[in-house]
C-alpha cells in the first residue's frame, strides 16, 4: 500500500470515472494480480462440477473404482487450491481498497493544504466532512470491480464455453442471460446514481448546519434564535431521511435482483437440462455438470450486479472528490514590491482606510460585513484594495503574507504544549513570550496549568475554555509581531473586566504599528484611534468612539451593551 510519506501522484480530476481509473492505474500490478486471482478462483469453481461429472460418468456409471478415486482426488486438490486462492484474493483486494482509501485521503489533505485559507471560502465544512467520512470509503469499496468484477466476466465466459460442449441450446440461454440482467438492472443503477447524488448533496448541507450550530450555539442562545435554527435543522433532516428512503428503495431492488435473477436463471437452465436428459440428449453426468455450472454462475452473476451497484455509488463519490480537487487557490499574479515604509491600507468597496501606525476599529451591524473588509484588506479575496498607492493584488503574495497578518478569532489550535502552540517551531525569546502573555491577559492561564507553558494542550484547545482559547490565539498573534495586524473579533469571548484590560494593553503594545480590529465592544472601541461605522458594508461614519456615540444613533444602539459597559467605555 501507499507509504505515509510517498507522493500520491497527480489525480485525474476530469471526471468520476477517470478518477476511479487513475486509482486503479496507480497500483497496476496489484490490480492486475487481483483480477487474475479472482478470475482463476471463479473459473476453478466451475471446475468442480466438471470433475464431478467425470467422476459420475467415468467412475460410478462405468463401475471403475480407480477412475472414481482419481477424479475424487482431483476434486479435493482443486478445492484446497481454490481455498488458498480465495484467501489470496481477499488479501489482494483488501490492499487494493486500502491503497485507494489512503491515496484519496492524501490527495484530499494535500489539496486542502494547497488551498490554505481559501478552503473555508470555497467549500463548507460539512461538505469536507462528508467527503472525508463517507465518499472516500465508498470509492475504495467500488474498486471491488477490479477483482471479483473481472473474475465474474471471465468465469461467465468460461462456463458458457464449457456448456457448448454439453449442449448448444443451454449455452445460448446462458450467454443471453447476462445481457438480460444488464437490461433489467441498468435502469435501476442509473436511478441509483441520481438518488445517491441528491442524497450526498443534502447530507453535506445538513453536516454543514451541524458544524454551524456547534460553532455558534452560544450566540444563538443569546439572540434567542435556537428554536428557529432547530426547526430548520429538523426540516432538513426530514428531507434527508426521505431522500435516504428513496436511495434505500432503489438499493433494495438492486440487491433483490442480485439474489433473485441468478436463482431464476438457475431454475430455467436446470429445467432445460433436465428435459434434455429425459429425452436422452445429455447424460446423467452432463446433467450434474450443467446443474453445477449454473449453480457456480449464481456467484458471478451476483458479483456482476454487486459490482455495478458499488461502481454506481463510487462514481457519485468520485465526482464529489473531483469537485473538491478542482477548487483552486487564489491565483498569485502579483509581481510588484510592497511599500518600503508603513503605508495605509484602503478598501474602495467599503471606504475603509487603515492609516499606518494607528489602532483602527470596524463596527458593523452585521459581523460578516466587517469580516468581508478584512478579507479584502488581507488579500484573501480578489478586490480593488490598495496598500499605499499600489493595488494589493499586484503585490507578490509572499510579501503580503509576511507583513500583513489576518487573525481570525476561530483560527485552528493544533495539539502540543502551550509554548509550541503560541510560538510554533520558531525560537522565541522568553521575554517576548512573557510580554505577549501579558498583553493578552493570559497570565492566569499559564499559572493555572500544571506545567505552565510546557503543559500539553489538546487539538483545538479542547481542555481550555472559550475565553482562554481566544486569549491563547491572541498570544500567538502578538508573538508573530506583524507589521500590519487585522484582527477579527479578538475579544468576543471575554468578560468585560478582562476585555477592558486586553484593549488597554493591546493599544499600548501595538503603539506605532498598524492594527485593525473588528468589534462592537465599547471597551475596545474606546481605545481605538479611529472607528469606522459600517452600514450595509459601507462606511456610514468615521471618528472616535466618543464622537460616534454623540453623533450616530445607529452606532450608539449597536455598541451600547448595557449602561455599565457604556459608562466604562466613556
Amino acid at each position: 500500500m501507499i507509504d505515509a510519506y510517498e507522493d500520491p501522484g497527480t489525480p485525474d480530476d476530469r471526471g468520476g470515472w477517470r478518477y476511479l481509473w487513475w486509482l486503479v492505474m496507480r497500483q497496476p500490478m496489484r490490480s492486475a494480480m487481483g483480477a487474475l486471482i479472482s478470475s482463476v478462483w471463479m473459473v476453478l469453481l466451475a471446475a468442480t462440477p466438471y470433475l464431478m461429472s467425470r467422476a459420475v460418468d467415468d467412475g460410478l456409471a462405468a463401475g471403475d473404482q480407480g477412475a472414481l478415486a482419481g477424479w475424487t482426488a482431483a476434486l479435493v486438490a482443486v478445492g484446497a487450491f481454490n481455498a488458498w486462492l480465495s484467501i489470496m484474493r481477499h488479501r489482494t483486494m483488501t490492499r487494493v481498497r486500502m491503497d485507494s482509501n489512503f491515496r484519496t485521503v492524501k490527495v484530499l489533505i494535500g489539496h486542502a493544504v494547497r488551498l490554505g485559507a481559501t478552503l473555508p471560502r470555497r467549500i463548507g465544512a460539512g461538505e469536507v466532512v462528508t467527503i472525508g467520512v463517507g465518499d472516500v470509503q465508498t470509492i475504495s469499496q467500488s474498486l471491488t470491480v477490479v477483482g471479483p468484477g473481472v473474475g465474474a466476466v471471465v468465469a461467465y465466459l468460461v462456463v458458457a464455453g464449457l456448456l457448448v460442449s454439453v449442449s448448444v441450446p443451454i449455452a445460448v440461454v446462458v450467454l443471453l442471460g447476462m445481457p438480460l440482467v444488464g437490461v433489467l438492472v441498468g435502469p435501476l443503477l442509473g436511478r441509483l446514481q441520481g438518488a445517491e447524488t441528491e442524497y450526498r448533496e443534502r447530507q453535506g448541507v445538513l453536516t454543514a448546519r451541524i458544524a454551524d450550530l456547534a460553532g455558534g450555539l452560544r450566540v444563538l442562545n443569546g439572540l434567542g434564535g435556537k428554536g428557529l435554527v432547530a426547526d430548520a435543522f429538523h426540516h432538513d433532516s426530514q428531507r434527508l431521511r426521505a431522500q435516504g428512503y428513496r436511495v434505500g428503495a432503489v438499493t433494495s431492488w438492486v440487491q433483490a435482483l442480485g439474489v433473485g435473477l441468478p436463482t431464476l436463471f438457475l431454475a430455467v437452465v436446470t429445467w432445460l437440462a433436465a428435459r434434455l436428459a429425459a429425452q436422452g440428449g445429455i447424460t446423467v453426468g452432463e446433467l450434474v455438470a450443467v446443474y453445477g455450472y449454473v449453480a457456480v454462475l449464481v456467484g458471478p452473476v451476483a458479483f456482476f450486479i454487486e459490482c455495478g451497484y458499488q461502481v454506481s455509488r463510487g462514481v457519485v463519490a468520485a465526482r464529489r472528490v473531483v469537485g473538491f480537487l478542482r477548487l483552486e487557490p487564489m491565483a498569485d499574479t502579483g509581481t510588484r514590491d510592497a511599500p518600503a515604509e508603513p503605508a495605509a491600507l484602503h478598501d474602495p468597496t467599503s471606504g475603509v482606510r487603515v492609516p499606518p501606525g494607528r489602532l483602527t476599529a470596524l463596527a458593523a451591524a452585521l459581523p460578516a460585513d466587517a469580516t468581508a473588509v478584512v478579507d479584502r484588506l488581507g488579500r484573501y479575496v480578489p478586490s480593488a484594495a490598495t496598500w499605499g498607492e499600489v493595488p494589493l493584488g499586484e503585490i507578490a503574495l509572499p510579501q503580503v503574507r509576511e507583513r500583513i497578518l489576518v487573525a481570525d478569532h476561530e483560527a485552528d489550535l493544533f495539539a502540543g504544549t502551550l509554548r509550541e502552540l503560541v510560538a510554533g517551531h520558531a525560537d522565541r525569546d522568553e521575554s517576548a513570550i512573557t510580554q505577549a502573555v501579558y498583553t493578552a491577559v493570559a497570565e492566569d492561564i499559564v499559572r493555572g496549568l500544571p506545567d505552565g507553558l510546557d503543559t500539553p494542550i489538546d487539538a483545538q484547545g479542547r481542555n481550555l475554555s472559550g475565553g482562554q482559547r481566544q486569549r491563547v490565539r491572541l498570544v500567538r498573534t502578538l508573538l508573530a509581531d506583524p507589521e500590519v495586524l487585522l484582527a477579527i473579533e479578538p475579544t468576543s469571548a471575554l468578560d468585560a473586566h478582562t476585555e477592558a484590560r486586553v484593549a488597554e494593553r493591546l493599544h499600548s503594545t501595538r503603539q506605532g504599528r498598524t492594527t485593525l480590529v473588528t468589534t462592537t465592544s465599547p471597551l475596545v472601541l474606546a481605545r481605538a484611534d479611529t472607528v469606522h461605522y459600517l452600514v450595509d458594508g459601507k462606511v456610514a461614519a468615521t471618528g472616535t468612539h466618543r464622537e460616534l456615540l454623540a453623533g450616530e444613533p445607529g452606532y450608539r444602539a449597536l455598541v451600547a451593551r448595557d449602561e455599565d459597559a457604556e459608562e466604562l467605555a466613556r
